[in-house]
């Protein structure tokens, strides 16, 4: 038996770390770098990285529209950080013309938490994975500041949204990817088996 064929857009940010855990856990993975490579996979990941340079160049590399049509269509996508950034409806901050690939009915705020220096890990209880609680890196994370039709899954003390579904979208402000951190990815990978 072979496992989900996924990709994971490879135009910048963290992409082996999310290879590395899809293998792992038995996915076929693809590096998306062109509108063909994300007409062979069944579900996909964006990674974090900078948002502004992965609208830019997803344009150049004419992958814009494809993965715009995809999510419509129903495709499975997991976005962390960045990721999460381009699949909000709608920006709070984007910079002058910056354009996302939407999805999910949220608003999202860049940078959320101020610089590099301001980076952090932590712990969330997010009660949909269970115990034990996810270990979860933020690096100049976005927050999500409105949730529309999309379902809030984790927070932060204090109540900011942090981790978002809606269908087969998910959508997180960290990058679990980083601490061994597998069950999201699961999640991810039930939604491009069914």
């Amino acid at each position: 038996m072979t496992g989900p064929r996924v990709g994971v857009l490879a135009l910048q940010g963290d992409v082996r770390e999310h290879v590395d855990v899809l293998e792992h856990l038995g996915a076929r993975v693809t590096r998306v770098r062109r509108p063909e490579d994300l007409a062979a996979v069944d579900g996909l990941v964006l990674p974090g990285g900078e948002s502004t340079v992965i609208d830019k160049l997803s344009r150049t590399f004419g992958l814009r529209e494809p993965i715009v049509a995809a999510i419509r269509d129903g495709m499975p996508v997991l976005g962390t950080c960045a990721g999460l950034i381009m699949m909000a409806d709608r920006l709070a901050d984007g910079i002058d013309g910056q354009q996302t690939f939407g999805g999910l009915d949220v608003t999202v705020r860049r940078n959320a938490f101020g610089s590099q220096r301001e980076s952090f890990e932590t712990e969330l209880i997010v009660p949909a994975l269970g115990e034990p609680p996810v270990a979860a890196t933020f690096i100049r994370a976005p927050l999500v500041e409105e949730v529309g039709s999309a379902r809030a899954l984790a927070f932060l003390p204090g109540g900011s949204i942090v981790a978002v579904e809606q269908d087969g979208l998910l959508g997180l402000s960290f990058h679990p990817e980083m601490n061994g951190e597998d069950r999201f990815h699961r999640r991810f990978l039930d939604r491009v088996r069914v």
